[in-house]
């Protein structure tokens, strides 16, 4: 059967991979905006929720899938050229290499973080949708999408937390992002709901595509 041609696919994918990537590079940084205590990664990540979602519910899992594969090989690439970067020699007059260390090198430890936590997410949460969607007869997306949000943020913001900042910052500040992080990006998933219902029936009109995932091999390792 010959692959059918998407018009947005490839948009969506890229800023995906994009948001994704950036993400993993500012948060290195925690801000604190009251009443909350994150990493900079909280402001960005949850559009990738969003867009998500929109991905699993319009694609169906087989396309996700494919995408989360392209977000690691990205990730896993960015972190490389950082590393090597960093153990070049600065030139004599630059005097930013300390600064460079300090804040870039942090990355890969961030981007390991992620591709453990968000392995386990996404594959659990694209799973979640794709088989609530069958079982729902393609209704309430609004639950669907809220609901798999909750569930699926505790495995993702505490693998993510730990393995990112453990041993980096003190453990009482960590629990305080570990529960910002958590209560912030499910009400960001909650408030940006209608959005995300406009995007997939724009999207689903504008495809012809309302995928269901009857007999799909949920292996996430299966990428053909």
């Amino acid at each position: 059967m010959k692959p059918k041609n998407y018009k947005y696919l490839t948009l969506i994918t890229v800023f995906f991979v994009t948001v994704l990537l950036v993400s993993n590079i500012v948060s290195s940084k925690i801000t604190n905006i009251w009443p909350f205590t994150f990493d900079a990664w909280t402001i960005l990540f949850p559009l990738s929720y969003i867009f998500w979602d929109i991905l699993t519910e319009v694609y169906g899992y087989k396309q996700s899938r494919k995408v989360i594969w392209m977000w690691f090989g990205a990730a896993l690439l960015m972190s490389a050229i950082i590393i090597i970067v960093g153990f070049l020699p600065a030139a004599t007059d630059r005097p930013y290499q300390e600064s460079y260390q300090n804040i870039l090198w942090l990355t890969p430890r961030i981007v390991l973080a992620s591709l453990i936590a968000y392995f386990a997410w996404e594959f659990s949460n694209s799973y979640l949708l794709a088989k609530i969607k069958i079982w729902m007869k393609g209704k309430k997306l609004r639950i669907r999408t809220i609901w798999s949000t909750i569930i699926g943020q505790i495995l993702d913001t505490w693998l993510f937390v730990f393995i990112a900042f453990a041993w980096v910052f003190e453990p009482s500040l960590l629990l305080i992002i570990l529960i910002s992080n958590y209560i912030f990006k499910v009400w960001v998933e909650i408030l940006f709901t209608p959005l995300t219902y406009l995007i997939t029936h724009k999207l689903k009109k504008s495809e012809w595509e309302d995928y269901y995932d009857h007999q799909t091999d949920f292996n996430p390792f299966k990428v053909n």
